[in-house]
């Protein structure tokens, strides 16, 4: 089936327009995230197994202490079955596979993937592998209008190609400041467990901030930096003592351009 434009209306009413990947984007990243994990785990079992061979002259199976099979059992079933759920919550929907074909899981409002949602989404991923070879999986793909397998109709997920942000020759009043300033969303690093530790709330606070900032007076734009870094910087590991005007204002618009790529979804 052709790839589809899908619109999203979020909860805070801002209409999101998304393509929607089909069954070969999908299952090129999956190739590539099977093909990730079978290293992995090759490379585990002969790690194991050249390490009891250096111990005993006898064959592996033949081991009378079997706890380090055992220990690389569990240690291959936690790696296969936490692999997709980790990525996907951890990396903004993203496994290896997804980063590298350019699609990503979303929930159907448009967010960023919740723990629950990735969670339920590999848990029926059992389901969607049955009868072998993820053929229900494939068959939900091609033929859901959505392109969705079981795991995502239960979790409330959808898979997407990555959006490509256009930008209108224009540029907005916060943009040209920011522009003037020389800043970029590069000059520092947000991990993504703390960015996920920000809410709706702060995204809020801070595209206010952006979107009054060259209309405040200076005194007032000192004393609204002031209480909205005291709010913000605790959350993301920065300290307002020993930062000046300047300092604070920079530092809260470059978080203003990292939570815009997370929030404000435009094409």
């Amino acid at each position: 089936m052709n790839q589809e434009q899908m619109d999203i209306k979020t909860p805070e009413y801002v209409s999101l327009q998304f393509q929607v990947a089909g069954l070969g984007s999908r299952a090129a990243a999956f190739i590539i995230d099977l093909l990730l994990l079978t290293i992995v785990n090759i490379l585990i079992i002969l790690i194991v197994l050249l390490i009891m061979n250096g111990t005993s002259p006898l064959p592996f199976f033949m081991f009378e202490n079997t706890i380090p099979l055992a220990i690389m059992i569990i240690v291959l079933f936690i790696i296969n079955g936490g692999y997709f759920f980790a990525f996907e919550f951890f990396s903004g929907g993203r496994t290896i596979g997804k980063k590298l074909i350019g699609i990503r899981v979303i929930q159907e409002n448009g967010h960023s993937i919740t723990l629950l949602s990735s969670f339920i989404r590999n848990l029926i991923r059992i389901i969607d592998s049955l009868p072998i070879a993820y053929f229900l999986g494939i068959i939900m793909i091609f033929f859901h209008s959505k392109h969705k397998r079981l795991g995502d109709i239960v979790a409330g997920t959808i898979v997407v190609h990555e959006r490509k942000v256009k930008r209108k020759k224009k540029l907005s009043a916060i943009e040209k400041e920011i522009q003037n300033r020389g800043i970029s969303k590069d000059d520092f690093i947000i991990d993504d467990w703390t960015l996920k530790s920000i809410g709706n709330k702060d995204w809020k606070l801070v595209s206010t901030y952006a979107s009054r900032f060259t209309q405040l007076s200076l005194e007032e734009r000192n004393q609204l930096t002031k209480q909205i870094a005291d709010i913000l910087f605790p959350k993301i590991g920065l300290e307002v003592a020993g930062k000046n005007e300047a300092d604070l204002e920079n530092t809260l618009l470059v978080l203003y351009l990292i939570l815009r790529d997370e929030w404000e979804f435009e094409m």
